[in-house]
């Protein structure tokens, strides 16, 4: 056995190695303990291999803090320079770089923008000179667009703003003011049967002022012009010469309405009924019979009476009853009047133009009031009808039978030469440039408008 172990490998081996291996094939107990390359560690117990996993994640905890902490702070640092970022605006025709968010009295105190400047004067109310350089400290404009000096210290810069510093402004005293309000005026052009407010009145003013130092006064004149008032009366011209009309019936409802309203119905015709408190009060069904069907509802005041020879309360008592009557029987509200003999004055519109949407008469008179009989009334429209026309008929407990008789010829003669009977906002929309000022279902009051005055040389007409 000796021999074969010395014969194994072809190596040098020292004398030690050589009795150290002799010596363990001699010893037959050594030899049975020795064991194979590896297996101390198969056979180690395995509690040791799980201690070690718990030493190993906490070696890397501090790592992984580290790296936490260290974007943290990156974050924040992202924060500050965003926050404090340069960024590009023009002053006084150069660019330059400011900081985003900075005032522009930073801006101005930072780069000592007002040194060099000529301060403007303190004025008297007057305008005479008080103190010299005793104004503002310099002028700033921004975008074109002069800046306060009291808002300097809160406009901030966010970049591509053009601002220029400039001499300052002079500025007035402390002074009191007596302000006197200029009434607007009211003038009515054009002649068509559509009255409506084309331009609403606003208050204009007028100053004196009385100087704190100096103890001047002085008349400033007027500070502020007044917005004067216009009425138009115009005509409806519908775009492309459109080929359709307004049916329109006066002092309803009567005991023909409904008869009325199932003729135009059969038709496949709308109409637009004008009606009277009064009558209201007396057949209110009628009324809701008309809104139901789709058809439009104005109001003929309460009485139909002459409302040019009425002014201010009395006036407004004959236009909100009326109003009101609408809206009971029907629960719609209602702005859209038609006067008793289209007779609304100047001074009407002055006194209640916060309450009328428009005042609507007509440019066709079927003259069915005459009694002459269902085929006049045909003749008579059919020969005058034009696009946008506007066409009077009566529905009162006079007329009402022969107008309801006549109905079904008028509406084919209208039909056979083209045209479509439509409501009165129905036609107005058809006139866009029109439409686009004129609401017939609501007053549209700016909130800074008020009535205005009638010129005495215009007179009450």
């Amino acid at each position: 056995m000796l021999n074969l172990a010395i014969s194994r490998p072809h190596r040098k081996r020292s004398t030690r190695a050589v009795l150290k291996q002799a010596r363990a094939f001699r010893s037959p107990a050594a030899g049975s303990r020795r064991r194979r390359h590896g297996e101390a560690y198969l056979h180690r117990p395995k509690r040791s291999f799980r201690k070690s996993r718990p030493a190993g994640n906490g070696s890397r905890a501090p790592y992984a803090l580290i790296a936490v902490c260290c974007a943290f702070l990156f974050f924040v640092a992202s924060i500050i320079w965003y926050a404090n970022r340069g960024v590009e605006i023009t002053l006084n025709g150069e660019s330059t770089t400011v900081r985003v968010g900075e005032t522009v009295e930073q801006l101005i105190d930072d780069q000592e923008l007002a040194d060099g400047l000529k301060a403007g004067n303190l004025l008297a109310v007057d305008d005479s000179v008080l103190k010299k350089g005793g104004g503002d400290a310099y002028s700033v404009e921004l975008n074109g667009s002069t800046l306060a000096i009291g808002d300097v210290a809160s406009t901030k810069l966010s970049g591509g703003e053009k601002l220029k510093v400039s001499d300052g402004a002079d500025i007035y005293e402390a002074h009191d003011v007596t302000a006197s309000d200029i009434e607007p005026t009211l003038s009515m052009t054009g002649d068509g049967p559509v009255q409506y407010v084309k331009t609403w009145g606003v208050k204009g003013r007028s100053e004196i002022w009385t100087g704190k130092e100096s103890g001047r006064r002085a008349d400033r004149g007027v500070v502020k012009q007044p917005v004067n008032c216009e009425v138009e009366c115009v005509s409806v011209k519908p775009d492309n010469g459109r080929k359709c009309v307004a049916l329109t019936f006066n002092e309803g409802p009567s005991a023909h309405t409904r008869q009325m309203l199932d003729i135009l119905e059969q038709q496949g015709a709308k109409a637009t009924f004008f009606l009277t408190g009064e009558g209201i009060e007396a057949n209110p069904d009628a009324a809701k019979a008309i809104a139901d069907s789709g058809n439009e509802i104005g109001s003929n005041s309460y009485a139909f009476e002459r409302l040019s020879k009425l002014k201010g309360d009395a006036l407004r008592s004959q236009l909100s009853r009326g109003f009101d009557a609408i809206e009971s029987a029907t629960g719609e509200k209602c702005a859209l009047l038609r006067a008793p003999y289209a007779s609304f004055s100047a001074q009407n519109w002055a006194d209640s133009m916060d309450m009328v949407s428009a005042m609507v008469g007509w440019n066709i008179d079927s003259g069915d009031w005459l009694l002459k009989g269902a085929k006049s009334v045909t003749d008579t429209v059919i020969g005058s009808v034009q696009p946008g026309s506007i066409i009077f008929l009566t529905d009162n407990s006079s007329v009402s039978a022969q107008t309801a008789a006549s109905l079904p010829a008028l509406i084919d003669g209208l039909k056979a030469q083209g045209y479509e009977l439509l409501t009165l906002s129905d036609l107005v929309a058809t006139d866009k440039e029109l439409a686009a000022g004129l609401d017939l279902s609501q007053v549209s009051k700016p909130e800074d408008a008020v009535l205005p005055r009638v010129p005495a040389e215009q007179g009450r007409k």
